[in-house]
């Protein structure tokens, strides 16, 4: 393992038609590295993962330099590329130009950017998810691309209209404005138990744009159905925080309970494992 990952690919080079990328969630540098390691082809860093990780709503509690420096972490230690979940934008037209120059600056080739108000709340919480106007999101999508410096800089437009319970017309309605103001690809969010509404979308959209499709809440819609429809991106968002979340609990009541590791230690990673993972052997070469 050298101690400089390879250069990541842009995300918008390894879309390819016939062929889903699989993307996992994470907040940090070493939960990134794991999902490189396992084969995923991105990594989303992920606005609820970051905020859960401070112990905090994903509400647009943390700002914008925040959510910034997570991402960087894990795109310095990794040599494939990072989504950005960029919530709103983080305010308005100008913040979004803003958020791209600095996230174009510190390596990252891509964002996904919802149309809800400013400020936001988690898409499975209760709260107000109200949207944004179809015309004035547009122009933050337009925003985006006239801020981008970089060609390959890749813009996915989020639609929450089916979260918000507007329906499949309005959430094809607002994709195709979307698509109109310059996105590269469009996210449609889904809260429903089935996949139907979002194999609806999918269908009627005729592949317009790549989509992409997050499937926390419908977790049998296999990847590879999926691809057949013409999907190319499923972002597994959160399921690494929330099996991290019970592999925790697990451990610390086994130690609470037994009074001692015995039993865990043939279930844990070594002290080893984590030093080949901090890459220590070559950073004590650095510095002989």
């Amino acid at each position: 393992m050298s101690l400089k990952p390879p250069s990541a690919p842009s995300f918008r080079s390894l879309l390819r038609p016939g062929r889903a990328l699989r993307v996992a969630g994470a907040h940090s540098a070493l939960g990134a590295v794991l999902a490189e390691q396992e084969g995923f082809d991105a990594i989303w860093s992920s606005s609820l993962e970051i905020s859960a990780s401070r112990c905090l709503p994903d509400a647009s509690i943390l700002t914008m330099t925040e959510y910034l420096e997570a991402a960087a972490h894990m795109q310095k230690a990794l040599g494939i590329p990072v989504v950005a979940d960029a919530d709103t934008g983080y305010g308005n037209n100008l913040n979004v130009a803003h958020m791209v120059h600095e996230f174009e600056d510190r390596g990252i080739t891509a964002v996904a950017i919802e149309d809800k108000l400013f400020p936001k709340i988690n898409s499975f919480a209760d709260g107000d998810q109200t949207l944004l106007s179809t015309e004035a999101f547009v122009a933050k999508i337009e925003t985006a691309k006239k801020a981008q410096r970089d060609d390959e800089f890749f813009v996915i437009a989020r639609t929450e209209a089916l979260i918000n319970g507007l329906g499949v017309d309005v959430a094809l309605d607002r994709a195709h404005a979307y698509a109109d103001g310059g996105a590269d690809a469009v996210l449609i969010h889904s809260k429903k138990s089935t996949n139907t509404e979002v194999v609806e979308f999918v269908k009627r959209w005729e592949g317009r744009l790549p989509v992409v499709v997050v499937p926390t809440t419908y977790p049998d819609w296999n990847i590879a159905e999926a691809e057949a429809m013409g999907v190319q991106v499923v972002i597994y968002a959160n399921q690494g925080m929330r099996a991290t979340i019970s592999s925790l609990r697990e451990t610390y009541r086994s130690i609470r309970d037994a009074g001692d590791t015995v039993a865990l230690e043939p279930k844990i990673a070594s002290v080893a494992d984590i030093f080949r993972l901090q890459r220590l052997k070559e950073w004590q070469q650095l510095g002989a």
